[in-house]
Formats: C-alpha cells, structure tokens, sequence
C-alpha cells in the first residue's frame, strides 16, 4: 500500500513533505517531527510519488548529504528549518513568507 494512504495525508501534506525532501537544509528528522515518517518511509514515499528519472536524481542529491542527517550536521546548526520558515510547531504545516 502507498504511505500517502497508510499516513491519510491530504494533497498539501504530499506536497509539504515532498519540497521539505527537496530542501538541502531540512533534515529527515524534521519531516519525521512533522509528519511522523521515518528515513526509509520518506525515500519510499518519494519513490511512490515521482517520476523514476527524477527519484534518481533527488536520491543521489540527498545520498550521505550531511545537512539531510541531524546527528551528521555540524555542531553549531541546532535548527530544522529555514530562516525563511515560519515556526515549526508539531504537525502544523509552515508557510514562507512572501
């Protein structure tokens, strides 16, 4: 079965999650705080998502990306988020602000 449907997310969570994937500087721990999937779930949930071309493209950019891992990243970085984010709060879905 797809994670979309095993996790009942709406067509704006699909979307959140998969441009927090895209993002270089959101970790797969921040998704996994905001929406509840682990590492192994996101990259399926982009596999079951995007064309096969692009899935590649987007797993050899995040493949052993240290911004993408939390416990990889430097010391100094203790946010999940942009600074151009609002807050992050539980599974409340940020916006930008334009």
């Amino acid at each position: 079965m797809s994670i979309a449907k095993d996790f009942q997310f709406d067509e704006r969570q699909i979307d959140r999650i998969i441009s927090m994937a895209w993002e270089d500087r959101t970790t797969f721990e921040a998704i996994e705080y905001q929406f509840g999937l682990t590492e192994k779930q996101v990259i399926r949930f982009m596999k079951e998502q995007m064309h096969p071309r692009n899935w590649r493209k987007w797993r050899a950019r995040v493949q052993g990306r240290k911004t993408k891992h939390e416990k990889l990243r430097d010391e100094h970085v203790k946010r999940f988020k942009s600074d151009a984010q609002r807050q992050i709060s539980g599974n409340r879905i940020s916006k930008k602000k334009y």
